[in-house]
């Protein structure tokens, strides 16, 4: 038999199998090493910090340096040693810890703070837009400061895990905060928060049918409080219900009944949290001159601009203020007066995010490939990257997600 003669591609394709091909192999992630600044806040009512000594020494293993301020923690009870010990560094001028890669703070920076910061530097820390200034905005701007808020950082199933900690813990307090200011040692009504054998039990109103609302409603209910929720969503007062398994009494905005109740009320708690930077004044000046003499206010809310119209803001050394005839405390971080549990909360939230961001590449990069994470961010670059935030200030915004789509 005569062997047919093989094609010029026949040959060149048979010849080529023998090559060594090409193949894609998987390259390693480039891990970012991250400084991390921890100052000691100024505030005077601020007592806690972003990291617990376990969650430092966990992020020195992973490869990061913590610098701390000295003192830092003290106010959470948490000494210098707790930190030195596991690997941190305690630094005696902050200068250094404003000089580090990613700052984490609890309280807002304030314009000397920002001047501190290393110009494109990374700022993790709550905003409280309610008492922003355009000054305070255009100071990150000029130092291109990459800002997260801790009102904005989402997860990935969409949740707001530091402002529902921060929330779970302030619903849990407030009840403790009415049962004092009740007292009569506190020029109170001199009433028991919740009820005994025989004795009508105290009235409490909330306004708000979120995080707080759900765990003051707890706390309520199992002192055998009176208990009314307002809110305009009925899906949130379902959602609440269902949480606590109680057959609680609710209802929306209906001015008539919330008039009536509130004219009752020993106790009025504002927890209703802003949408779009605004918060709605729910209660107006002129509900609240109908309630009873003594009587309480606590809006929860304050920090994000308060929804009842009488409120202003107070301290922790002052925390109440008086006016017709109705007490109000209206102090903006009620989860600082039990520091220790916040920061334990606050930390545990945080430590998985640097670790990803420093197994990410670094900030930029995590902003980038993680939508979740993209919506914390505030400023980003010397612009305004939040919608609302820009529109509150009439500022130019810039939307992060078309710089995600240009890289792909």
């Amino acid at each position: 038999m005569i062997e047919e003669s093989k094609s010029g591609f026949e040959k060149i394709s048979s010849v080529a199998a023998l090559y060594p091909q090409e193949k894609q192999l998987k390259t390693a992630k480039k891990v970012k090493s991250l400084t991390i600044g921890l100052p000691l806040e100024m505030g005077v009512q601020e007592n806690r910090i972003s990291l617990k000594p376990e969650s430092v020494e966990v992020l020195v293993q992973n490869g990061h340096q913590v610098n701390i301020e000295a003192s830092a923690g003290n106010s959470a009870n948490y000494a210098d040693t707790e930190y030195s010990e596991v690997g941190g560094r305690i630094v005696y001028d902050r200068k250094i810890v404003y000089a580090c890669d990613v700052i984490l703070k609890v309280e807002p920076p304030t314009i000397e703070e920002i001047s501190l910061i290393s110009s494109g530097a990374t700022l993790i820390s709550a905003l409280q837009p309610g008492r922003q200034s355009i000054e305070f905005l255009k100071a990150l701007q000029d130092k291109k400061i990459i800002g997260l808020a801790y009102e904005f950082i989402e997860d990935k199933v969409g949740g707001l895990p530091i402002v529902r900690s921060m929330s779970e813990i302030a619903g849990s307090s407030v009840m403790l905060i009415a049962a004092e200011l009740l007292s009569k040692t506190n020029n109170g009504l001199g009433v028991i928060l919740g009820g005994v054998t025989g004795v009508a039990p105290t009235k409490v109103v909330i306004i708000g049918a979120g995080t707080v609302a759900e765990y003051a409603t707890r706390a309520a209910l199992g002192l055998g409080v009176d208990l009314q929720v307002f809110d305009n969503r009925v899906y949130k007062l379902r959602r609440l219900k269902h949480a606590v398994g109680w057959q609680v009494h609710t209802s929306t905005f209906d001015h008539p009944l919330l008039g009536k109740a509130l004219e009752s009320a020993d106790v009025l708690i504002g927890a209703m949290r802003a949408e779009n930077g605004v918060n709605d004044m729910v209660i107006s000046e002129e509900m609240i001159t109908k309630m009873k003499p003594n009587s309480l206010i606590i809006d929860v809310s304050i920090d994000q601009g308060g929804c009842i119209e009488t409120s202003h803001l107070t301290t922790l050394d002052s925390p109440t203020f008086i006016k017709y005839d109705v007490v109000h405390y209206c102090v903006p971080n009620i989860a600082s007066r039990v520091p220790r549990t916040a920061s334990i909360a606050i930390s545990n939230i945080l430590t998985p995010i640097l670790i990803q961001m420093g197994e990410s590449g670094g900030i930029e990069e995590m902003i980038l490939r993680n939508q979740w994470f993209m919506k914390g961010v505030y400023t980003y670059k010397g612009s305004i990257s939040n919608q609302a935030i820009a529109k509150k200030y009439n500022l130019n915004f810039k939307d992060l997600r078309l710089l995600m789509a240009a890289r792909f």
